[in-house]
């Protein structure tokens, strides 16, 4: 073999049979998906960004994960007995919360929803459960909104639309923070109003009690009408909160 076939490996193969040498072949930098159609570098591109938005949205922090279905409760008749019928109260609140203007009908209006919405959680089974759920925590959600609304119109555009936008994902977390507006405007009419500072003082210990009774409901989901005082603790710091739309 002389130095020049050595060097050109590519004209030693020329006079086989079957081979054809292309010389500087040009290597796409493209792939070929399971269709075999080759893949564009702009394609690629997508499904690269899809899977990284994919990935980031899997790991997002729980604050911003929607609720999902409890597993525990309603575990007897008696005690889907009992949350059904200490979800009745809401609708009756809402029945009789004052109407004087749209945000005070909302409000009534959710509150009423907060009741039925309850009462088809406790008294569902199945695949229907975990969405009833969910439907359950937003109601209550919708219901501060609406009472926080009723109770401040100064309320910033800006925290009402996050508050808009976070409600189907994260109810807890609005139920919260307009729970704590609620609980200062009621504070600061109480400290004004002598009239309301019994209402005020009911409110504070219902409020601690049904903050009790939450925790409690979700350490120990074994104890059984947990949940349905709960209930009962939350309805009547409810109905202290309809003395401030009087």
């Amino acid at each position: 073999m002389c130095p020049q076939t050595a060097m050109q490996p590519g004209q030693a193969l020329e006079g086989l049979h079957g081979i054809h040498v292309v010389p500087h072949a040009p290597f796409a930098l493209e792939e070929i998906d399971e269709h075999g159609d080759l893949q564009s570098t702009h394609e690629r591109t997508v499904i690269g960004a899809n899977l990284l938005m994919q990935r980031i949205w899997q790991q997002r922090p729980p604050c911003l994960r929607p609720v999902h279905s409890c597993v525990q409760g309603d575990q007897t008749p008696m005690e889907m007995a009992a949350n059904v019928l200490t979800s009745l109260p809401f609708i009756a609140l809402g029945i009789h919360a004052p109407r004087k203007n749209l945000n005070t009908k909302l409000y009534a209006n959710s509150l009423i929803g907060v009741g039925v919405t309850s009462s088809l959680y406790h008294s569902s089974r199945g695949k229907l459960r975990k969405y009833l759920r969910w439907a359950d925590y937003t109601m209550i959600a919708t219901a501060t909104v609406c009472l926080s609304r009723a109770l401040r119109n100064e309320n910033p555009k800006l925290l009402m639309a996050a508050s808009a936008l976070l409600l189907p994902v994260q109810p807890l977390m609005v139920s919260a923070v307009h729970t704590g507006l609620m609980e200062v405007a009621f504070a600061k009419r109480a400290l004004n109003n002598p009239d309301l500072r019994m209402a005020h003082t009911v409110h504070k210990m219902s409020s601690l009690l049904g903050g009790v009774f939450f925790i409690a409901d979700d350490v120990f989901p074994q104890t059984p009408f947990l949940h349905a005082a709960w209930h009962l603790a939350a309805a009547v710091g409810v109905g202290t909160c309809n003395k401030l739309l009087e």
